[in-house]
């Protein structure tokens, strides 16, 4: 696998709405930041086509891809200097879809967040468990896998909410090289915990569907509207107010530095009324956002440059993608007639295959675990959460050191206990067992 000198950090939205001030607190002051640092080859893209997932509004597609295109321009996005692309100008995205789709398990995608949620959603309902789950919502971690595999990201920006997605991408991953060969790269992802969720105008975290949020780029007198609408409690001017638990305070802390902070949350102490202390927060993000909207509004105004951009940002992301997408469709065997195949990658690929695999990961409860999966991607063990890494690399070694004799003593460490009889099951440890002792 030919990997880059530089690292590669890869970033997306979905483009399904107007950008918020959660967004750019979020996501795209933190992209525009990382972008320049050196060493990094940076992508960003326009998810639109995961936007058809949950919104079937063409016009509403096409203008929030407007938006937020010019939203991380006007925030300072250098086309020159990274690759700025829009999804659906890549057709070698959904071709490698496929190919991961192939080989990506059903139980993988089962544990997806988004599909649970709909399940749980249609239980509380008294509703089919699928009603109104479309295949683009079951599948849409593997179409994510292929955003990042297809340019070999190593790290994607995300919140601890989102690590499902990269460890998916990185079993997609892994279940494509141990069938055909080391050509994708396993990501990680890249958290940031200094970055919080914004709370709203009502106090619930920022979003659309809570239809409180702040316009990123909408006019200067709608921002101090809106800002003057965020709910606060009853205490009057002269009575100390707290700084934990107030959206006020919490969207403050997100633009201000270490010392303006402190001196924000002195003045709630010294009971500032809440018209002024909204007035401060006003000023404070028009400071950071209002030299930007002009630029903004001249990109909405003239969308022909954006979709200029956008189109050399896709010649530069094809000139990747179309050379890796030929070298992979010849890994799998969609290939001429009269091409060779690689013989020794072929023996060594099915020589992995004869084998399970054990996967360690750690998800968003900052716990450890592990699966036992076949050579296709199906799960055939699931654990329970550890403490530490080295726990449940304990557990790994001892199944595959004493096969399904095991079992018994781990039962309690695994989510469902197994029946060592089981046929599949038993093949597998058998097989790694076998193996360790060769």
């Amino acid at each position: 696998m030919n990997v880059p000198a530089s690292r590669r950090v890869l970033t997306g939205i979905t483009t399904s709405g107007t950008p918020h001030l959660g967004n750019y607190v979020g996501s795209i002051r933190a992209s525009v930041r990382a972008s320049r640092q050196p060493g990094v080859q940076s992508f960003y893209f326009l998810a639109d086509y995961h936007a058809l997932i949950k919104c079937q509004e063409p016009a509403r597609v096409q203008r929030s891809t407007l938006e937020i295109a010019a939203s991380w321009l006007a925030a300072g996005l250098d086309p020159e200097h990274v690759t700025f692309y829009r999804q659906s100008d890549i057709p070698e995205i959904p071709e490698l879809t496929w190919l991961l789709t192939c080989v990506t398990g059903k139980g993988l995608l089962n544990r997806a967040h988004a599909y649970k949620a709909m399940l749980d959603k249609n239980q509380a309902a008294g509703a089919e468990p699928d009603d109104g789950v479309t295949a683009g919502l079951y599948l849409y971690p593997v179409l994510m896998g292929a955003d990042i595999l297809m340019f070999s990201a190593h790290q994607v920006p995300v919140g601890r909410d989102q690590i499902q997605h990269i460890e998916m991408a990185r079993d997609m991953a892994a279940s494509f090289n141990h069938l055909y060969g080391e050509h994708l790269t396993p990501p990680a992802a890249l958290i940031d915990d200094n970055v919080a969720l914004l709370p709203g105008l009502d106090g619930r975290k920022m979003s659309k569907s809570y239809d409180n949020t702040i316009a990123l780029f909408g006019p200067r007198e709608q921002l101090r509207k809106q800002i003057m609408s965020i709910v606060t409690d009853s205490r009057a001017p002269g009575e100390p107010k707290d700084t934990e638990g107030s959206a006020l305070y919490a969207i403050y802390r997100a633009f201000a530095d270490d010392a303006e902070a402190a001196a924000f949350a002195q003045a709630f102490q010294g009971g500032i009324g809440w018209a002024d202390a909204k007035q401060q927060l006003f000023e404070r993000i028009e400071r950071e956002i209002g030299p930007m909207r002009a630029r903004y509004e001249h990109l909405m105004a003239h969308p022909e440059e954006v979709e200029a951009i956008l189109q050399a940002g896709a010649r530069k992301a094809r000139a990747l993608a179309t050379p890796f997408m030929q070298t992979l469709r010849h890994a799998v065997g969609l290939r001429a007639l009269t091409a060779q195949p690689d013989r020794a990658q072929g023996d060594k690929a099915t020589a992995r295959a004869a084998l399970p695999s054990f996967k360690q990961y750690r998800e968003a409860d900052g716990r450890f675990y592990f699966k036992l999966t076949d050579a296709h991607g199906a799960v055939l063990l699931q654990s329970q959460g550890f403490e530490s890494p080295r726990e449940a690399g304990q557990a790994v070694k001892r199944l595959q050191s004493e096969g399904a004799a095991a079992l018994p003593a781990l039962a309690s460490r695994l989510q469902a206990t197994p029946d060592p009889a089981a046929p599949a099951l038993q093949q597998a440890l058998q097989q790694l067992l076998a193996a360790s002792q060769a």
